[in-house]
Formats: C-alpha cells, structure tokens, sequence
C-alpha cells in the first residue's frame, strides 16, 4: 500500500510536465504541508481536517471523491516522510512567490480553526515558510491577516 502511495507521489509530484492539469502538483503538495500543521500540535481535530478539505475543494474545485483520495494519500506521505524536502523543493520549482505566499497564508488559516495558534504550529509555518523561500515580512503579513480574520468571527 505504501509503495503504491509512494508511487503516485512521485509520478504526480516528479513529473508535472506530464499532468494533463499541473495544478494538481500544487493540490498534493499543498495538501501534504497542511497535513504538516494539522499534526503540528499533536492535536489533528475534526475541525482541522474538515477545514483542510474545505480549503482544498474551493481552492482547487475538487469532488469529495478527490478531495478524500488526496487527504488520504497526503496524511500517508506526511506520515512516512522524514522531511518536507520533496513537498518543498517542487513547489519552489513550479510555482511562484505569490503561489508560495498563498500556501503560507491557507497554513495560518488552518492554524487558527480552533481560535487560538499552538507554538508547534508556529514553528512549523515559519519553518516552512523558510523552506518555501517565503520573506519574513510576507510571513508576518499573512499571519496577522488570518489573526484579524479570526477575530472577526
């Protein structure tokens, strides 16, 4: 089962030159990294996972069926990974700044889902908003816009 999950990533995130629709490449790696901050705290609660899938299914108008088959192939690959090189490393290479800052900005919002921003989760964005190349202050920026946000509700 691993193997086949390990596969599909790869062809999927390895050769998106390949993909009839290159931003499925985005919606795998983008998914992978959120998983990243919904386990973060240790804490994956209903609301997390439920908000990832909202976010992927608007973002990225996929069908429940899809939406489910990326959250699991994700949360396996999160789980096995023993870095977040080959999510990282090819959303630096097919995607641009603002595409990167949007990921960093979905990390923020998903962090703050249950009203408050667990240090882990903290650190787990800004370490890879460091990775995804991401400046500070565009890091700062989205992270006291999902604050505002949070505030208002």
């Amino acid at each position: 089962m691993l193997d086949a999950i390990h596969s599909f990533f790869q062809r999927a995130l390895a050769e998106p030159e390949q993909r009839d629709n290159r931003a499925l490449t985005l919606e795998l790696a983008t998914a992978a990294l959120l998983c990243e901050v919904m386990r973060a705290d240790y804490n994956k609660s209903d609301a997390e996972r439920a908000t990832v899938k909202q976010m992927l299914t608007t973002r990225y108008h996929l069908s429940d069926s899809e939406v489910a088959e990326l959250m699991t192939l994700a949360e396996a690959e999160v789980d096995d990974a023993v870095d977040h090189y080959q999510f990282v490393s090819l959303i630096k290479e097919y995607y641009g700044y603002e595409q990167r800052c949007e990921l960093v900005a979905l990390m923020w919002q998903l962090a703050w889902v249950d009203g408050h921003v667990d240090p882990l989760e903290e650190h787990r964005i800004r370490r890879l908003a460091d990775l995804l190349h991401v400046s500070h202050n565009d890091f700062i920026r989205s992270k006291l816009q999902a604050e505002a946000a949070n505030a208002q509700r």
